[in-house]
């Protein structure tokens, strides 16, 4: 990535490149409250929605709540991935009392529950996260219908550092189609963020609905109990400022340098910047990391650009592709060459077939691979470069590409802490199906997708080493949960996170 230039003046408001009118009220418009429906960007600090959310109210002198609806266990959510998130709402609750903005916590469907408050409160304007994934856009579509006539709803990509539909108009071949264009408009979108303003009127019941967090969350684990919370990322804004920018062990000021030399390493999980459960759930800005990291280019440039490259480049060209390609997760998603390929090679004759249930348990014949799967299982985390060999030995040792392709999403959405995000659908939809890759040479099984083997896996970095790593790991997890008492915390291995 090109060297980025210096932060402009501070913005007073939204920059209308972010704003997307979902809805138009009718005129003139109602007088009503402003409603922010936080789902995807889930912080108070640099949330471009709810500042726009505060700005819009203060301009039109009327009071702003914050509403976020609790989905049932959301596309596999188990306590792992729900715990994290609502361990981070409670602070995001308790961080926001000072501002005099209520909170409004709804458990059921958005389509329900988003379009009865409204009503309940006679809102004007409804402003929401921007989420490529099918179930939001369609839950927003529904909202649309719902509202009264008179309600605005505008969505506001707070995720981005460009916002997507600003980013290109098109679905993109790979990063080197979108680079150039992100690269052109970062000047324009990587700007500080203003500082939000409290709110000029006070909502009409000034007290905020009692939140039990302690029965929720504990209602959530128990229902979620098969794969259990991970302890060593602790949830919210203060800790992901942590270990973006923290004295003893922050990414930027203490392990930068090692980032784009050693982040392919799974020996060496702490070169990995450790961000992607809090830059998931929204806990922290990607925006925040990018005009952060930008200041520690002069030590460390190549750094910097890698890191730059992953968080901007890379993640927003998983958002373009789940965005035009509504079937980003399954092989109607793929490229013509590359389905032509598969289908081509798909009774080829597989050294190994197993079922789901055996590559769930981690039963096959590669220790590699049963490593990285127990990885994923217990410590909630795969090493970034073992998720590529991970799911192409999948597509080996399945009956057909569809079926590889469905076990991998199923597994990275059931214990993955960042599963459920475009970046991971587009990470199998790469590895099975050569979205965002080019055709290599034919071989059986694959056909022309991209190859990976355990003898590749072995020149890059010592296999023993890994298997060992993640044994003793999992091995103090399992550990430490025998010896805890039940319902309390089970402290997993800090030092190893990644």
């Amino acid at each position: 990535m090109a060297s980025l230039p210096s932060a402009s003046t501070k913005p007073t408001s939204v920059q209308l490149g972010r704003i997307h009118v979902l809805k138009e009220g009718s005129h003139p418009p109602q007088n009503g409250p402003v409603v922010y429906w936080m789902f995807r960007d889930q912080r108070l600090k640099d949330n471009w929605a709810l500042i726009h959310a505060v700005d819009q109210a203060n301009k039109a002198n009327v009071p702003v709540a914050i509403a976020f609806n609790l989905f049932d266990q959301f596309l596999g959510a188990k306590a792992r991935q729900l715990g994290f998130m609502l361990k981070g709402l409670r602070q995001l609750q308790k961080s926001i009392e000072h501002t005099q903005i209520p909170f409004f916590l709804f458990r059921g469907t958005a389509e329900e529950t988003i379009p009865k408050f409204l009503g309940e409160c006679k809102a004007s304007l409804l402003v929401t996260d921007f989420s490529p994934l099918r179930q939001i856009r369609k839950c927003k579509d529904e909202i649309c219908k719902r509202v009264s006539d008179s309600v605005t709803i505008h969505e506001i990509d707070a995720h981005n550092v460009v916002p997507v539909w600003v980013a290109s108009d098109k679905l993109e071949y790979s990063a080197k189609t979108i680079r150039g264009k992100v690269n052109k408009l970062i000047p324009e979108y990587l700007i500080d963020f203003p500082t939000l303003q409290p709110p000029n009127k006070k909502w009409d019941d000034a007290t905020d609905q009692f939140l039990d967090w302690d029965g929720l969350i504990a209602d959530v684990l128990r229902n979620g109990a098969e794969v259990p919370e991970i302890e060593w990322c602790e949830p919210g804004e203060t800790a992901a400022m942590e270990v973006l920018m923290g004295n003893k062990d922050g990414f930027l000021t203490k392990r930068l340098k090692n980032y784009s030399t050693d982040r392919n390493n799974p020996l060496k999980p702490r070169a990995l910047s450790c961000l992607s459960p809090y830059l998931h759930f929204g806990q922290i800005s990607a925006q925040r990391c990018a005009l952060e990291a930008r200041g520690f280019r002069k030590l460390n440039a190549q750094a910097v650009d890698t890191f730059l490259e992953e968080l901007i480049v890379r993640r927003e060209l998983a958002d373009n592709f789940c965005y035009y390609q509504p079937n980003y997760d399954t092989m109607q998603g793929a490229w013509e060459w590359a389905r032509k390929t598969l289908m081509d090679h798909a009774s080829d004759k597989r050294e190994h077939t197993y079922t789901m249930e055996q590559l769930e348990k981690a039963q096959t014949a590669d220790p590699l691979w049963n490593a990285s799967q127990l990885e994923m299982v217990h410590y909630g985390k795969m090493h970034g470069f073992m998720r590529m060999y991970w799911a192409k030995k999948i597509l080996e040792w399945t009956k057909g590409p569809k079926e590889a392709l469905e076990i991998c999403i199923y597994l990275n959405d059931k214990y993955e802490i960042d599963g459920r995000d475009p970046n991971g659908y587009v990470g199998c939809m790469w590895s099975i199906c050569g979205v965002h890759d080019q055709g290599w040479r034919e071989r059986p099984v694959f056909g022309k997708i991209r190859y990976m083997n355990y003898a590749g896996c072995k020149r890059k970095f010592n296999v023993d080493g890994y298997t060992a790593y993640v044994k003793r790991l999992v091995g103090e997890i399992k550990k430490r949960k025998a010896e805890s008492p039940v319902g309390q915390k089970t402290k997993q291995p800090r030092n190893e996170q990644h």
